[in-house]
């Protein structure tokens, strides 16, 4: 490669002077000489005129010099677009995420990464906060979303949204006409919630622990939209994300029931293994999770001209 030739000769034809062309390119006044011989040998000219005290480029010097620095803004160019192609975001990230997040709120992440990284292959798994957790653990995928927290001791856990959520219940159940209800109501219901290892199924239990809830049955279903089609169906009432929630609220198609003094919130975190986070993907991704960090969901849900 005459690159650093072609650089010599370039400079010399500008400084007009070896001395300060070695100085210029911080090289020795021999390796000067011995460039600028190695080209006149690779094009069969003479490039320069020399004098004792200034050199003097030819004719055949003129064509090179235009041809060489055409090379030099090439090669300088190419070097860049490389070093950019190595630094941009690309590749395949797999995020795994529960089914609460995963297919009420991860869509609003992915549509910044697809705006911002159209290079980057996203894959996304969806299970319930345990499984997750373990794909995590596992290294099945990148970086996970889950509700709630984890004792994983082995994974890094990061809060980034309060998701808050509400009672629900057909809008012929009694006490869909209610407009306020307290907590006394909710003895001896009858419950539909998500299966064992789900976060929103974890924060039922909370709830019913907490203040002393008897429950007169449950039921339990592996999948948000069939919780809230048995919901409307009057089986029952169910405590959901208000982002699982959204578009049947606005459609008036089941009822909320408001709770007197009690608010439902908790916290959604991302969860990954340290020695991902110096993998670019999991870095951008995580970028574009933070830049929601304290926002709650109700910020983000539709209102009825968006639905």
């Amino acid at each position: 490669m005459y690159y650093d030739a072609l650089k010599t000769f370039v400079t010399l034809a500008d400084v007009g002077n070896f001395t300060r062309t070695s100085q210029s390119l911080h090289i020795s006044q021999p390796s000067v000489s011995l460039h600028i011989k190695n080209l006149e040998k690779e094009f069969h000219t003479e490039l320069f005129i020399r004098s004792p005290k200034s050199v003097q480029i030819t004719p055949t010097g003129k064509i090179l010099y235009d041809r060489a620095k055409q090379i030099i803004a090439m090669y300088e160019q190419t070097k860049e677009d490389i070093a950019t192609h190595h630094q941009s975001i690309q590749g395949q990230l797999k995020i795994g995420a529960s089914f609460s997040i995963g297919e009420y709120i991860l869509p609003m992440f992915l549509q910044r990464l697809q705006e911002d990284f159209p290079a980057l292959e996203l894959e996304v798994v969806i299970g319930n906060t345990e499984e997750i957790i373990e794909q995590v653990r596992l290294f099945q995928v990148d970086v996970g979303l889950i509700e709630g927290q984890s004792n994983e001791k082995e994974l890094i856990v990061q809060p980034f949204m309060k998701d808050e959520l509400s009672v629900i219940c057909s809008n012929d159940h009694e006490l869909a006409d209610k407009e306020h209800i307290a907590i006394k109501d909710l003895q001896q219901q009858t419950w539909i919630t998500r299966e064992d290892g789900s976060g929103t199924r974890e924060f039922l239990n909370h709830v019913i622990r907490s203040n002393g809830l008897s429950v007169k049955s449950l039921l339990s279903i592996s999948s948000n939209q069939g919780i809230k089609e048995s919901v409307m169906r009057g089986m029952g009432l169910s405590l959901l994300s208000r982002s699982v929630i959204s578009r049947e609220k606005v459609h008036g198609s089941l009822t909320v029931l408001e709770v007197e003094d009690v608010h439902f919130t908790r916290t959604l975190s991302y969860i990954y293994s340290p020695v991902m986070r110096s993998k670019k993907n999991v870095e951008t991704f995580i970028g574009v999770v933070e830049a929601f960090k304290g926002n709650t969901m109700a910020d983000r849900l539709p209102t009825e001209k968006e639905s």
